[in-house]
């Protein structure tokens, strides 16, 4: 496989805000720290601005900027610190309270403060980085009863939308709870969005697919497993379940902190390689690179799976140049901290 695109070094500022107990840290603390879900009560509440840069297969550096969601705080955002928290922002996160009493119409005589506090970021965002994408996660769903979780999440999505300016065409809400896989893939989006030369990673993807004849190739960034992206065979395209990514992140990376509590190494190290074979498939996890594992289904056989292996063996070379310039940013970091 040859690459002939350059990849160059992607930093993007990556607000998250929501009011004060809206589950930002907690969501923040299971896809990029390893907490799980039952775990994460423990955690309190964000003061001021928690800066957080997380590598993103390596070429893709988020500063995370978790801002806390208490009224005194959001009220100095807005103002003394306007311009420094709403400037240079790649992307903002902001989070929701499916339960909040804050969230509802006012034209009903109720209390919209949490629409209206959105709607003051919204304008701030505009001033200072008006090519930020966002995205809205309406959160802690699993306290809404299965039948009425569909309803709810339309009426909060068109809420959201008209309070959104300009930014309501391209804006991005997601039903989401630290419980399920939806938080997995609304992350995923997210970061899916944020990734430079995305389709050299995907070309490279197909080159695997196609030499494995593999149903299915999906890369999994290796810290949070979140999807980075897929390429399917027509076979791999007529599968019926349509979350799977989202429902093996969330199982890979419970099996990767379980076998920290085993091994007790270092979780961003846990396993090379992990293999199934059936009389009807064939599944290999695989470390790609440094940065990333790879997951390739295919036919049954032990030739099928040796091949694979091998092919996966070479491929590891072509990904790694895409991710080449990686560590370069770590001396960045150190002097932006340092502002």
């Amino acid at each position: 496989m040859e690459t002939s695109k350059k990849v160059k070094q992607q930093k993007k500022k990556v607000l998250l805000m929501g009011k004060s107990g809206a589950g930002k840290s907690s969501m923040r603390s299971i896809i990029f720290s390893n907490h799980v879900a039952k775990d994460v009560r423990r955690l309190g509440a964000t003061i001021d601005v928690d800066k957080k840069r997380v590598k993103f297969l390596g070429n893709l550096l988020l500063d995370i900027w978790d801002c806390g969601g208490q009224d005194a705080f959001t009220e100095s955002y807005l103002t003394s610190q306007k311009s420094y928290v709403f400037g240079d922002v790649g992307v903002l996160i902001y989070v929701f309270d499916v339960e909040s009493s804050d969230f509802t119409d006012s034209a009903r005589g109720n209390s919209d403060r949490d629409l209206q506090t959105y709607s003051s970021i919204i304008s701030a965002l505009d001033e200072y980085s008006p090519n930020a994408r966002i995205f809205t996660l309406v959160h802690k769903m699993d306290l809404v009863a299965n039948e009425y979780r569909n309803e709810v999440i339309r009426n909060k999505t068109a809420a959201i939308t008209a309070r959104s300016g300009r930014f309501a065409r391209t804006i991005g809400t997601y039903a989401t709870s630290i419980w399920d896989e939806t938080l997995y893939r609304a992350w995923g989006s997210i970061v899916n969005s944020l990734i430079p030369n995305l389709d050299v990673v995907e070309e490279g993807l197909k080159d695997l697919q196609r030499v494995t004849e593999a149903e299915e190739v999906v890369l999994f960034e290796q810290n949070t497993f979140l999807t980075v992206t897929r390429v399917s065979s027509e076979v791999g395209d007529e599968n019926p379940t349509g979350d799977r990514y989202e429902r093996l992140s969330n199982i890979i990376k419970t099996f990767k902190n379980s076998l920290s509590s085993y091994t007790e190494s270092n979780s961003s190290h846990q396993f090379d390689s992990f293999t199934i074979k059936t009389g009807i498939f064939n599944l290999i996890i695989n470390r790609l690179t440094y940065n990333t594992y790879v997951l390739v289904v295919f036919p049954p056989g032990e030739a099928e799976l040796q091949c694979a292996r091998l092919n996966i063996l070479t491929a590891k070379d072509e990904f790694a140049r895409i991710e080449s310039v990686a560590e370069a940013a770590d001396d960045d970091f150190r002097n932006l901290r340092g502002r």
